[in-house]
């Protein structure tokens, strides 16, 4: 009996372990039909970040992005444009700010793949294997990536 309990252990924390490895696994396709999945950018940072047209503090944070974006070659941005009412103004938008990284028209289903997204901007950082390293809900910069890529 003893065994058979340590066995059952061993098999919960296996597929909990499983479980977790897939949970972060997502594929978007961005406004040109390209698909972006994580295992795609293997050896690189993979930072997503979900924002709006109608929110400022999202608006602040892209030229860090756009920077970050065009200084590093280890790191891939996607940026995830979340409740708008025409998809048109999102591209006006990112096309205004001169967005070189993949935007992708997301929903709450394209959120879901990741999190259950509570406030937006919301960014996902993932590390060079593919494993979450960071959350951060609220305005980022490109200082305070740089500084957690440095120290991880």
């Amino acid at each position: 009996m003893k065994h058979f309990f340590l066995y059952l252990f061993l098999v919960m924390n296996f597929l909990s372990f499983c479980v977790q490895a897939e949970e972060f696994q997502f594929k978007f396709e961005d406004s040109k039909g390209k698909i972006h999945q994580l295992s795609d950018y293997r050896g690189k940072w993979v930072l997503v970040n979900f924002w709006a047209t109608w929110c400022p503090p999202c608006l602040k944070e892209i030229p860090d992005l756009i920077s970050l974006y065009k200084d590093r070659n280890n790191i891939m941005i996607l940026g995830i444009a979340m409740d708008y009412e025409d998809s048109k103004t999102v591209m006006e938008y990112a096309e205004a700010l001169s967005i070189p990284y993949p935007i992708v028209l997301g929903d709450r289903w394209i959120a879901s793949q990741l999190d259950e997204l509570s406030m937006l901007p919301s960014t996902y950082l993932f590390d060079p294997e593919g494993k979450p390293a960071a959350r951060k809900i609220g305005l980022l910069t490109r200082e305070d990536i740089e500084k957690f890529i440095q120290s991880y």
